[in-house]
């Protein structure tokens, strides 16, 4: 794993990391899709059998109560309803629609069990633009006697429907009792209730303001029922909450490791600069030089210590000593005072734990220590608190510990 981290830099890691997050964020994404839409499961009232039961279509009238109303089924695709009728006034209750009504699988009338959808939709279309009626029937043990639909309970609502077409939405637990089926079961108008487990057929026809003795024609489209599956809603998030945790123990930890590997990369570079540095004696044969680099070297901890201090220390030349940097070092003259300071602060950091900041920030030559911080920060990209903290993983990425400094310890 050493190995791996010295490999990798901040730089690298960073870019590793979004590619990371936006693998997630895609990942998330498609499953945040995913599982919403499985989360909305939905019923479609098919004439092909289904779980031993099918939706067929049927014009319906008012002949039963007396009524001279027509009406006439037209083809359809599978699972929508087209149909002309006439209302009349002759029949006690006038009324023409059509009906979607189950039977089983030898067509004996049957029911279904609904009492998990919430919600009917569908796209209305009719000529001429009149409200129309959404019936449900439904089989109550209490009251209604099998095989007699008109002693189910008949929950119904208005809707809206014009030429252009109409998206409707229906809630279908909020479906009303109508009164004259409430009188003729001699039952109080209070006696709203109905369930959804024992549904026999669904109904769409006139309503009390469809015009009389005119031609109308309607079209129901796109009928589906809807519920919603709350545990795909509790797996998506429960996969979210797991991702984000990982990656973000991930990134934490690889964060942790990705800079205490570069830290110690900057400390077996930068530690060695300053040993060599503070024995300039022997390399340099030309004796200018090697005053001016061991004064820098042996008082860079002096908090006076400026460009001419030096200078005057050692009589060179102002340019002489900026030169004499950029050409050995390539830096300035205050660049090189802040590198050997920052680096005598980080092996400090890493080898006196019970010294403060504050304590490490005046022993290497700064008075102020926000100035200081800063600067470390811009140096190490963390903090010095920080890099006192990753200094032991930093040490234990090689088996070769970094090179003291001599001197000045």
């Amino acid at each position: 794993m050493g190995t791996l981290f010295r490999c990798t830099t901040m730089p690298e890691f960073y870019k590793k990391s979004l590619l990371f997050l936006i693998g997630l964020l895609i990942v998330d994404g498609l499953l945040a899709a995913l599982f919403m839409f499985l989360s909305q499961p939905t019923y479609a009232l098919s004439p092909a059998l289904r779980d031993g039961i099918r939706w067929e279509p049927v014009g319906v009238t008012d002949a039963q109560t007396g009524g001279t109303s027509s009406i006439r089924l037209r083809d359809a695709r599978p699972g929508e309803l087209a149909f002309d009728y006439r209302l009349t006034r002759d029949g006690r209750y006038p009324f023409a629609g059509a009906r979607f009504v189950v039977k089983d699988a030898k067509g004996g009338m049957a029911t279904v069990n609904l009492r998990d959808y919430e919600t009917i939709t569908f796209v209305a279309r009719c000529s001429p633009a009149y409200p129309m009626m959404l019936g449900m029937t439904v089989f109550d043990d209490k009251v209604s006697v099998p095989g007699e639909l008109i002693t189910y309970r008949s929950p119904g609502t208005f809707f809206s429907c014009n030429e252009r077409g109409v998206p409707v939405t229906i809630d279908l637990r909020r479906l009303t009792m109508p009164s004259w089926w409430l009188w003729m079961m001699k039952l109080p108008l209070s006696s709203q209730d109905y369930a959804l487990d024992k549904v026999a057929q669904f109904s769409f026809g006139s309503s009390s303001q469809t015009p009389f003795d005119t031609d109308a024609h309607a079209e129901i489209s796109n009928i589906k029922l809807h519920r919603h599956d709350y545990r795909y809603i509790v797996a998506l998030a429960l996969i979210l909450v797991m991702s984000w945790t990982l990656f973000g123990i991930w990134f934490f930890r690889t964060h942790t490791r990705t800079l205490a590997a570069s830290l110690n990369s900057r400390l077996k570079k930068d530690l060695p600069l300053v040993a060599y540095r503070e024995l300039t004696l022997q390399p340099y044969r030309d004796e200018e030089k090697a005053s001016i680099l061991k004064f820098i070297a042996t008082n860079y901890t002096n908090p006076e210590l400026d460009l001419e201090s030096v200078v005057a220390s050692t009589g060179a030349n102002r340019n002489k000593v900026n030169d004499l940097l950029k050409a050995e070092l390539g830096m300035t003259f205050t660049g090189y005072v802040n590198k050997l300071r920052l680096t005598e602060a980080a092996r400090l950091l890493t080898e006196k734990s019970t010294a403060t900041v504050a304590e490490i920030a005046y022993s290497v030559g700064y008075a102020n220590v926000s100035y200081f911080n800063r600067l470390f920060k811009e140096e190490y990209d963390c903090t010095p608190k920080a890099f006192r903290t990753l200094a032991p993983d930093a040490a234990s990425a090689d088996t070769e510990p970094p090179p003291k400094m001599v001197g000045n310890g």
